[in-house]
Order: C-alpha cells, then structure tokens, then sequence
C-alpha cells in the first residue's frame, strides 16, 4: 500500500455503521489506532499501581506500531521508532526489576514523547496524499490530533522527571493520569485551571500545544470534515432532510484535500 493510497476500507455499497464498525476492527484502517489510543487513555487513567507503566508503555508500543503500519511510514521512520521502542521495552522492564528512578522515568517518558511525535506527523503525511477524502481520511486525521495530545502528556513527565521541582504549581504530583487531563484540556483550550505549570519550559509547552491544538483544528480537521461527503452522498443521493433534492444538497462530486 503506497502513502498516496488511503487503507483498505469496506465495500461503498455496506451501510456507514457497518463500514465504521469493520474500521474499527481492521489491522489496516486508522479505526483500529483510534480503538487502541482510546483503551491506552483508559488504562492510563484508572490503572495507576507500578506495574501498569509498564502496560501502558506496551500498549504505547502496539499503538504507535499500528500507527507506522496503516499510514505506510518510510523505512528510516520505521527504524528510529523501532530503536526508541526497543530503549523504552528495556528500560521499562529494569524499572520492574531494579525499581524506577527519576533519570530512567525522564528516559522512558521522553522516549514515549518521541514516538507520539513520530506517529502523527506519518499519518498527516499519508493522508495529505489521499487522493480523496475517505472515512480513513477523517479517522487518520482524528487520530493525529489524539497522538498530539498523548505526545505533549509525556512531554510533561518527562520534563517533571527531569528537573527538580514539580512540574505542576503547588507541588502537586506529576501522575500520568494528571499529565493526560491537563494535556487535552490544554490542546482543546478547555483550561480548567486545577493543574497550572508551575515555571519554564512547562508554561511555553502548555501555549505551544494550545496554538498547535487550535491551529490543527481549523485547518486540518476541518478542511477533512468539510471535504468529506459520505458514500451514498457521492453516488447522487440526496443527503438526510434533502430527500427532495434542494438546492442546499451536498455536490455530487468527489471531495479532496487541495
């Protein structure tokens, strides 16, 4: 599968229900990257002993491997994932032999960072090359904006491992599950204003994810979203409400990106 092409999705004539649900389940389709991203944030957040880092980096692992595999990611991509990956396996499983300490956390967090920044660049970069806007486009393009706000998550931890004070204002504990809250409330600017980096280089990460969340929303995923017409739509049919075929009915013609 060239990076041109979108995955392999499910006949055009299967209802949209049936077609998400086959998504979901292929080991081609970014449906299958959205499910594990969804169950890594789950496990993420209520499972919080020791040994669930270790399980949560695995499933890191398979996430960002999925990833690299559905959007056809160059051989040199593939190679430094894999030696990151192959880093944080080992150190993870010396942190549940020889216990953790904050160099091999900074380590593994940064290692983690690192592959959720390689995994969303390769799915935009094979999606600006659809040849037109798919179900596949639009859940490569969700996926991107999930992967950043995984990356800038670990970006924090790494960043608290690293230095010597909290990451977080008030000395509040640098957890995963705190690390994951604060990152999507920040990427979609939401702000609660319970979690506040506590100095540099925290606060600039937290405002360059906010522009980078924003600046990918109105540009990337709206431009797919606004592009994208549903099978049925494309064949000539009316969409739901129009079944008259006003004048207000979506173009016949096939969406694309440019």
């Amino acid at each position: 599968m060239s990076a041109g092409e979108a995955p392999r999705s499910p006949a055009v004539h299967a209802g949209p229900l049936r077609r998400l649900t086959a998504a979901m389940v292929s080991p081609d389709s970014y449906g299958s990257v959205f499910v594990l991203l969804v169950i890594t944030y789950v496990v993420s957040v209520w499972l919080t002993q020791p040994w669930a880092r270790s399980l949560v980096l695995f499933m890191q692992i398979a996430t960002v491997w999925l990833a690299l595999h559905v959007s056809s990611a160059r051989r040199g991509v593939r190679y430094l994932a894999s030696s990151a990956l192959a880093l944080a396996a080992v150190i993870a499983v010396a942190n549940l032999v020889w216990g953790e300490s904050d160099s091999s956390s900074a380590i593994v967090f940064f290692t983690s960072a690192l592959l959720y920044f390689i995994a969303p660049l390769s799915i935009l970069r094979a999606i600006v090359l659809h040849r037109e806007v798919t179900l596949e486009t639009l859940l490569g393009a969700i996926d991107a904006y999930l992967l950043i706000g995984m990356f800038f998550a670990f970006l924090y931890l790494g960043t608290g491992a690293f230095q010597s004070e909290p990451f977080f204002e008030g000395g509040t504990h640098d957890t995963l599950p705190d690390a994951l809250f604060f990152s999507f409330t920040t990427l979609t600017t939401t702000g609660y204003g319970n979690l506040v980096p506590a100095g540099n280089p925290g606060q600039t990460f937290a405002v360059m994810e906010m522009l980078l969340g924003q600046l990918f929303l109105i540009t990337a995923v709206a431009k797919v979203i606004n592009a994208w017409r549903p099978a049925r739509w494309r064949l000539g049919d009316p969409p739901p409400g129009n079944a008259g075929g006003s004048d207000d009915a979506p173009p016949t013609s096939q969406g694309g990106l440019s």
